[in-house]
């Protein structure tokens, strides 16, 4: 099992090799592996799906107590109820109340919210394939996707979102949607040797293909690993830091210089010095600005999780809010991966014309089934889509091809009569 190892690390570039050579390193043939090969590979290589982080909600929720603002907070609370005695009087009760009721309701919020949010690596998961198409023990069968191990041989056919990275064998060109890993809102062609990646969807085509990578090691649970390994300090945290530290270091240097008056020289009783010491701890630090950050980023997460954002911190507000520029690829990845047309941008030269005749020439030259994103986006902003084909039959469709494209506008429409 040597050689899977070095799989396992990576060590070996199954992406380019001949797709001959890929069989001899995974030790494997075009026949599949036998069962007890696949149990002894998940043994090695780990079932074929993103493993959840298990976080105790309670550390979790005592985490947002644990900041230096917060630590000035506890300690004035535990003098008003442990130091405050004696004069006759009892403890600082309310003092005591009131600091522990905002420390609830500070870390409640942030506690609500960011788990509200999600787990990142279990958003992504649902992207993935549930079951597959696998040859096992020489026999072709569904089986659950979190079985499959580098070497099985899979069948990916029209729908089926691939369940794993894998190289096609033989057979005719697939045409893959990798719009959720690439940005590319149309479909690409993947030929025979190709590589088609975890969480795609197969738009056309039906090819077997040999399983070259599973679960984190693949290009989808890369990606998913670091959305959900994210736990740099941020320019929200370094902030509150810095005001924690100067807070806690003033009100140390405060309360030395208070006890040395008070009780020395100006020789106070204990109660009455306590007391002091309790206004200069709770009038020491911003008490309410926690809990007012708080929420504010809270209706911030909140908003942009009505759009279908997923907020892992929700510091990540304030880190988004600080931003000048934002870059993207040409693609559009950050975008809904959805087409539009914005009408109020339409231009029409001819006169005579109207933009709803343009339109609806425009709706009348895609195609009304087995749609791609461009089709759809055409015919879809029709009060109708029957509009589409009212009173007319197509004779003929010429499809996009945007890979033809040299230096003119490509011919695209249905010839209709």
């Amino acid at each position: 099992m040597g050689g899977l190892e070095e799989i396992r690390n990576e060590a070996v570039d199954l992406e380019n090799i001949p797709i001959e050579e890929v069989f001899e390193q995974l030790k494997c043939t075009r026949q599949g592996l036998t069962s007890d090969e696949g149990a002894q590979r998940v043994e090695i290589f780990g079932l074929n799906k993103l493993e959840e982080k298990k976080e105790s909600k309670v550390l979790k929720f005592l985490g947002f107590m644990w900041n230096p603002l917060s630590w000035v907070m506890e300690m004035a609370a535990i003098m008003a109820i442990a130091l405050a005695n004696g004069g006759g009087k009892p403890p600082d009760w309310q003092d005591f109340v009131g600091i522990i009721v905002l420390l609830v309701i500070n870390s409640t919020i942030s506690f609500i919210e960011e788990n509200n949010a999600g787990n990142a690596a279990a958003a992504l998961m649902a992207n993935l394939a549930p079951k597959t198409k696998v040859l096992r023990d020489g026999r072709w069968g569904e089986q659950e996707a979190s079985i499959l191990v580098p070497g099985d041989i899979v069948s990916i056919k029209l729908g089926d979102i691939v369940p794993a990275d894998a190289r096609l064998l033989e057979g005719d060109p697939l045409k893959i949607d990798q719009s959720g890993l690439t940005g590319e809102s149309l479909p690409v062609t993947k030929n025979p040797g190709d590589e088609v990646f975890s969480g795609s969807t197969c738009k056309q085509g039906e090819i077997e293909a040999v399983v070259i990578a599973t679960g984190v090691h693949t290009f989808f649970g890369k990606a998913a690993h670091l959305v959900d390994s994210t736990n740099q300090v941020g320019h929200f945290q370094q902030v509150l830091t810095a005001i924690g530290n100067f807070c806690i270091v003033s009100i140390a240097v405060g309360i030395v210089i208070e006890i040395i008056v008070m009780f020395p020289i100006q020789r106070r009783k204990y109660r009455a010095g306590i007391e002091n010491l309790l206004v200069l701890l709770i009038g020491g630090i911003p008490i309410a600005m926690p809990t007012v950050l708080s929420v504010t980023m809270a209706i911030g997460s909140h908003k942009l999780s009505q759009q279908g954002a997923i907020t892992k911190r929700m510091t990540a507000i304030e880190e988004l809010a600080g931003m000048d520029v934002l870059c993207s690829d040409k693609t559009g990845t950050l975008t809904l991966n959805k087409l539009s047309v914005d009408k109020n941008l339409v231009e029409v030269f001819a006169k005579g014309v109207d933009k709803e005749h343009v339109l609806l020439l425009a709706a009348r030259a895609s195609r009304v089934e087995n749609q791609d994103a461009i089709d759809a986006c055409m015919v879809g902003m029709l009060a109708d889509p029957k509009e589409a084909r009212a009173g007319i039959r197509e004779v003929h469709f010429l499809p996009f091809n945007p890979l033809q494209l040299q230096g003119g506008c490509e011919e695209k429409g249905a010839l209709c009569d």
